[in-house]
């Protein structure tokens, strides 16, 4: 029977799911976009909807002590106390979204992009970066203008 089963169970043995999800939450949390498959995206929700939760209500002590039982990275961690915990101060849950992205060639597993909301993924580069790189461009090409002239005279 199927009584109280809430849980989102993964098909691996029990070791390998948890370092699975611990792996996928790490890199939801330093690249704010996964695309994997929605079982699995499933099973990581509600882990990072409660690692952020922590986050936000405790002490950073209790909070680092928290999420360094399942990130396994430094700067994911330093990223949901310093950077994620302001963006969803005003959320209290609903923290990923699921974009359905296709099925998967191989062997026809439904695949989705598992976004953090309100984040930002492959911006574009910012107007300083874009003006800062343009006149080393142009001098370049004006230093090689006035070599070939000077080689033409």
């Amino acid at each position: 029977m199927r009584h109280r089963d809430a849980r989102q169970r993964l098909k691996q043995k029990p070791a390998h799911a948890r370092m699975l999800k611990r792996n996928l939450v790490t890199s939801l949390l330093l690249y704010e976009s996964v695309r994997t498959t929605r079982s699995r995206a499933r099973a990581v929700q509600p882990i990072i909807d409660r690692l952020i939760a922590v986050a936000k209500r405790s002490t950073q002590q209790v909070a680092i002590r928290h999420i360094g039982r399942v990130v396994t990275d430094r700067n994911a961690s330093r990223k949901i106390i310093e950077v994620l915990t302001k963006r969803y101060a005003n959320r209290s849950s609903g923290l990923t979204r699921m974009v359905p992205a296709g099925i998967r060639q191989g062997d026809g597993a439904m695949l989705v992009d598992l976004t953090l909301i309100d984040a930002v993924v492959g911006a574009a580069p910012t107007e300083q970066a874009e003006k800062a790189a343009a006149p080393k461009k142009v001098a370049k090409t004006a230093t090689k203008k006035a070599a070939t002239s000077k080689t033409d005279k």
